[in-house]
């Protein structure tokens, strides 16, 4: 069964740092793209960042690059979000996300709240 957990999140200060996982169990790690979002109360869920599935390839929305880091490690079928510089617009439940035949998959996400 396909899964993914997130874990991570936490209370941080402005101009800190964060470093969340997604764990992937049930496909084929290594063969998919997979995603980071993020939803606040009362918005839209944004996607904040993408990796291919070699891993070589990432890219991000304007309102993180520079600041967020997406990567993967094969070995532990994890992909990982580095959040540095955060601020209090990225308080938010951050979820990974992974499409498989055309239907997304979710995990139950992580709440990170950047607050002083």
């Amino acid at each position: 069964q396909l899964q993914l957990v997130e874990s991570g999140g936490g209370l941080v200060q402005p101009g800190g740092s964060l470093r969340l996982s997604c764990e992937a169990t049930g496909f084929t790690f290594s063969n998919y793209a997979m995603s980071w979002y993020r939803q606040a109360p009362g918005k839209e869920r944004e996607w904040v960042a993408a990796i291919t599935s070699t891993g070589i390839t990432t890219n991000y929305p304007d309102s993180v690059k520079g600041r967020f880091n997406i990567s993967r490690d094969r070995i532990k079928s994890k992909i990982y979000l580095q959040m540095n510089s955060l601020k209090p617009e990225d308080t938010a439940v951050y979820l990974c996300q992974l499409r498989v035949l055309s239907r997304d998959y979710w995990g139950q996400g992580t709440q990170v709240t950047v607050s002083s």
